[in-house]
């Protein structure tokens, strides 16, 4: 995870003085409404087709405008009102990818950031972006539609495996949003788990009963996440008494 770091002197944690607050903004602004495609043979509706938008988006509860998602049940609702990724993964994806054409939006992601990375940034964290606040929380799971998205079935297993996964905002307050808007901290979780403990909790990390133990305890982790971590520490836990 050490090559996903940015210089975390200037992150803003309780207590330091926002200034000193590392220069964060929003380089694109990317939606896209749900359409059919043909997989395997057979129609798929997808929302993971973004594309940039010039000028002030409107940013409600549940969405951007213009935008929309295919299958609610599992993307989309108030702690999925925004997904967001990191402008500087582009590069490792060049890197890996090198045959392909990446724009952004190509990882089907609403913001495409500066300055926001999955190790610094805890479940909590509260931001504003133009006349919106937003808050942090939780990390992108991969679906089979961005193999879709890439045409190359592989990419779901590289993009959890990169760790790169991006985040999701919930909308405290609504507003509008628009290219090179900063992105201000504006409270820090009182929490210190990160979208990349949760991330590894999910990969490499499945046994850390201490981590689980505090992603349990995050306040403002969805239930989802909460529930699952639950039922895996149980199964630990019966484990180790057997």
């Amino acid at each position: 995870m050490s090559s996903l770091r940015h210089h975390a002197e200037g992150i803003d944690r309780a207590g330091q003085d926002v200034r000193m607050q590392p220069y964060r903004k929003l380089i694109s602004i990317n939606v896209g409404l749900p359409r059919v495609v043909i997989s395997n043979g057979d129609p798929v509706s997808t929302g993971i087709f973004k594309e940039p938008v010039a000028g002030r988006v409107v940013l409600r509860t549940l969405n951007l405008d213009g935008d929309r998602q295919a299958d609610l049940s599992v993307h989309g609702g108030p702690s999925k009102a925004v997904y967001a990724y990191p402008s500087e993964h582009y590069e490792y994806w060049r890197h890996e990818l090198p045959e392909m054409k990446l724009p952004w939006g190509m990882f089907g992601e609403n913001f495409t950031t500066a300055g926001l990375f999955e190790p610094e940034l805890s479940v909590g964290d509260k931001f504003r972006v133009g006349s919106a606040s937003l808050m942090v929380t939780e990390p992108r799971m991969p679906c089979y539609k961005l193999g879709i998205r890439f045409g190359r079935s592989d990419i779901v297993k590289r993009f959890l495996a990169s760790e790169r996964t991006g985040f999701y905002f919930a909308v405290l307050q609504e507003g509008e949003v628009g290219m090179d808007d900063p992105i201000e901290l504006i409270e820090s979780s009182k929490d210190s788990v990160k979208i990349s403990d949760i991330t590894a909790l999910y990969t490499h990390e499945k046994h850390n009963t201490g981590l689980l133990r505090r992603a349990i305890e995050v306040e403002t982790l969805p239930e989802s996440w909460k529930s699952y971590f639950r039922h895996r520490l149980a199964k630990l836990t019966e484990s180790s008494q057997d």
